[in-house]
């Protein structure tokens, strides 16, 4: 049974050597999708280099992805305020499940046994005692802001999520698939693509290092993302970014519910120590000393 890893690229170059590394001997193949176009639907340069990850080389499979999807909401000259805002953000959304999905095709070459994991780039599953047991298994796992070694306190992230080929109905349904075990006399689930009884948790499931990136990055980052619109509107400047990364503030907070403004929290980031990070990271500190606090 081998495990696939399958996620999509942007411009992360150094998380993804830092990925590479600390999978490389539970992970037998890396899957990479780029898209030549941005959540916005711009167009953008290719920016992964498999010349960048030698040491890799044999394990990784690059795909483009050339084309928009065919289904975005047409934006009118008569559309409200409301009404433009609300396609812009469901084409966002349009793109990236495409992208993910774009995938599926690649992955038929292996076997129905085989493990697929579906996460995104900076979701680093904790594969060490990984065992298969449920149909789908989802890793908690710890959110760091800014570097690599700051923490969002009290609050678990569940990115990145598993199941055998055979299970799999597309990448983006076992993305959107529920963070919760339902219970047997829950008939819903039965017949929701999203809520499962057969479900396990990896509690010490890894590490989301969000926005490791220098403040003109994440700025770029977070006018090119799914979120873009949210962004510009938050009237959040790169000063602002500055400020907060200086008071160890985070930017977006996941915890805080849909309708309230979540943009320049005061939740505070707290240092851990060097047992709770990936050994690669510690055993490299001077290779990522930048990123360290």
């Amino acid at each position: 049974m081998k495990i696939i890893d399958s996620f999509m690229f942007f411009d992360e170059k150094m998380m993804l050597d830092i990925r590479l590394n600390i999978l490389d001997k539970y992970v037998t193949h890396f899957v990479i999708c780029e898209a030549k176009f941005n959540h916005k639907g711009k167009s953008k340069k290719l920016n992964f280099n498999i010349g960048d990850y030698p040491k890799f080389k044999k394990k990784i499979s690059y795909i483009v992805l050339e084309t928009e999807p065919e289904n975005l909401r047409k934006i009118l000259d008569k559309d409200s305020e409301n009404t433009r805002n609300s396609k812009i953000l469901d084409n966002a959304l349009i793109r990236e499940n495409y992208q993910r999905n774009f995938i599926s095709d690649f992955l038929e070459k292996f076997s129905d046994e085989d493990l697929i994991l579906i996460n995104d780039l900076d979701e680093i599953p904790n594969l060490k005692n990984f065992k298969y047991k449920n149909k789908i298994t989802i890793f908690k796992q710890k959110m760091f802001y800014y570097k690599l070694n700051l923490m969002q306190p009290n609050f678990n992230w569940t990115g990145s999520k598993i199941c055998k080929k055979k299970h799999l109905k597309s990448p983006q349904w076992l993305r959107n698939v529920k963070s919760k075990k339902y219970s047997w006399w829950r008939l819903d689930s039965l017949f929701s693509d999203k809520k499962y009884r057969d479900i396990g948790f990896i509690n010490d499931g890894g590490w989301h290092f969000t926005n490791i990136k220098t403040v003109e990055e994440i700025d770029f980052k977070m006018k090119n993302f799914l979120h873009h619109l949210e962004y510009e509107k938050s009237g959040l400047q790169v000063n602002d970014i500055k400020k907060m990364i200086k008071e160890k503030r985070i930017i977006y907070n996941h915890n805080i519910d849909q309708k309230k403004y979540k943009w320049s929290d005061s939740t505070k980031l707290e240092k851990i120590k060097d047992g709770d990070l990936p050994a690669y990271i510690i055993n490299n500190r001077n290779k990522y000393s930048d990123w360290l606090d």
